[in-house]
C-alpha cells in the first residue's frame, strides 16, 4: 500500500487568507496545507479519503487520473466541496465513482450536487453512487475497509481501517470499542489541529495520547492549523514514531 497526504490542513487551509503570522508567512513547503486529504494505492485499486475544496489542485500536482472509490469522513465542506471535480476521472476512466459515508453525509451530498443525481441529466455533470455506511466493515473491490466511528464535537463522523492502516481526522473523541478497532497499525494518520485545546478537534497533546494507548509502528499528525506552529519546530518536539504530516509527503504501509 502507498499512502499519499494530498492535503494536511484544517478548514481555512495553510496559509490563511489575510494572516501575517511566521507560520502563513513561512517559506517552508512544509508550512503550506491545503485542506486535508489522503490517496491511498493498494495494488491496482486507487482510494480517495476526503474531496474537499482543493481536490482538483491536489490531483494535478500528484498526477492522479484514476481513482476507484471516494471514502468521507463527514459533510463540512472541507471534506466534500470538492466532490465536482471528479468529473475528469469519471471521463478517463468511464465509470461511476462509487463514495462511501454515513447515510446522513449522503443525503448531504445528495442535496448539495443535486444535478448530479436528477433523472435527465445535464451533459457533463459527476457521474456518483452514494453508498451508505453502517457498522460492518465494507469492501471496494476486493478491499476489505472497516469503518471507525468517532466524533467531531457531537458530530458523529467516520474514520477509516485498511488493513494496517488507519485514519482518523477531525475527531475529539473516540469510544474505547472504537479504539480497539485501532490496534496493531503499522500507520496511523490522526488529526492534531494546534498546541492549545480545541472544542471539536484533537490537539496536539490528546493525539499523543491517543497514539500512546495505540501504538502504531508509525503515526502522522494531520488537519493541522496555522498556530501548531512552524513544521521545523513541531518537529523538534515529537516522540519517536510520530511525524508532522506535510502536503505531498508519501509513505509504504507494510502487510497490507
Amino acid at each position: 500500500m502507498l499512502l499519499t497526504l494530498l492535503g494536511t490542513g484544517t478548514s481555512q487551509g495553510v496559509p490563511i487568507v489575510g494572516c501575517t503570522c511566521e507560520v502563513c508567512l513561512s517559506k517552508d513547503p512544509r508550512d503550506n496545507r491545503l485542506r486535508t486529504s489522503a490517496f491511498l494505492e493498494i495494488g491496482e485499486i486507487n482510494i480517495l479519503i476526503d474531496a474537499g475544496p482543493d481536490l482538483r489542485q491536489q490531483l494535478l500536482r500528484s498526477g492522479i487520473t484514476k481513482i476507484d472509490a471516494l471514502l468521507v469522513t463527514h459533510e463540512h465542506k472541507d471534506h466534500i466541496g470538492g466532490i465536482d471535480d471528479i468529473r475528469p476521472i469519471n471521463f478517463l476512466m468511464h465509470e461511476t465513482m462509487e463514495i462511501y459515508g454515513l447515510h446522513r453525509v449522503m443525503n448531504v451530498i445528495a442535496k448539495d450536487y443535486d444535478y448530479a443525481f436528477k433523472t435527465f441529466k445535464y451533459p457533463g455533470v459527476p457521474d456518483l453512487h452514494l453508498n451508505p455506511v453502517k457498522n460492518d466493515p465494507f469492501f471496494v473491490k476486493d478491499i476489505e475497509i472497516t469503518p471507525i466511528h468517532v466524533k467531531h464535537l457531537h458530530l458523529p463522523i467516520l474514520g477509516y481501517r485498511i488493513a494496517n492502516f488507519g485514519y482518523i481526522t477531525d475527531a475529539s473523541f473516540i469510544a474505547g470499542k472504537e479504539v480497539e478497532k485501532l490496534m496493531d497499525l503499522d500507520v496511523l494518520v490522526i488529526n492534531a489541529l494546534r498546541i492549545k485545546e480545541h472544542y471539536s478537534h484533537f490537539n496536539l497533546e490528546q493525539a499523543l495520547q491517543v497514539i500512546q494507548k495505540l501504538k502504531p509502528r508509525l503515526s502522522i499528525l494531520t488537519h493541522a492549523g496555522h498556530t501548531i506552529g512552524l513544521y521545523s519546530e513541531v518537529e523538534k518536539i515529537l516522540p519517536e514514531g510520530v511525524v508532522l504530516g506535510w502536503d505531498g509527503m508519501k509513505l509504504g504501509v507494510r502487510n497490507i
